[in-house]
This record gives structure tokens, sequence and C-alpha cells, in this order.
């Protein structure tokens, strides 16, 4: 038998409660992705663990995404600086072979 416990799919679903979406307002059967009219208006919704329920409202495509991903709106934290590169070839490359002189013998 396959199917997974109950506690597990009820966790998952639970986990997605206050999950928030926009979509397009837009009349009729016209486009409603998001790519082919930013500038058309769009409703927040929230789901609620059974449907999708009103929560707010964008005027268009930028100001519903800053409300969706509200972190990428915030500066980046200080972080520490990363040094410069140096000279050489990196690691990542193949390494060179020896050198040798006219005679065979390699060279330091």
């Amino acid at each position: 038998m396959d199917d997974e416990p109950l506690k597990d799919w009820a966790g998952r679903r639970d986990a997605k409660i206050g999950r928030l979406r926009a979509v397009s307002v837009v009349l009729g059967n016209g486009p409603r992705a998001s790519h082919l009219r930013p500038e058309a208006p769009r409703a927040i919704e929230r789901w609620n663990g059974h449907s999708w329920e009103p929560y707010g409202f964008a005027a268009n495509l930028a100001e519903a995404k800053a409300i969706l991903y509200p972190e990428t709106n915030e500066p980046p934290a200080p972080g520490p600086v990363p040094k410069p590169l140096g000279t050489g070839t990196g690691k990542h490359r193949k390494p060179q072979t020896p050198r040798t002189d006219g005679d065979g013998r390699a060279r330091a």
C-alpha cells in the first residue's frame, strides 16, 4: 500500500496556508499572464487552506511583486568584503606541464 499517512498530507497542506498570489484583473477572456500586461491591476489573494480569499489590491505588477516578495525590497545585509583576485592561473585551470631545457632536463 503506497498511501501516505494523513498526518504528513495535512502537514504539507497546512504549510501552504497564508500563501499569497497576484491575479490580473482583466475583463472577459483577456490575457491573464502577468508578463503580457504588467500595467494591469492585480488582486492579491491569500490561501486559507480551502480556497483563495481576497487579501489586497495592487495597481500594477511591480506593486504586486513588492507585496508578494517583501524580502527583495530590503537592502542586503552588509557582509564580508570579498578579496580582489590575485595573480595566477587559478586552480580551475589545467595544470601546466613542467618545461624542459633543450637537453631534456626539467627546469625549476
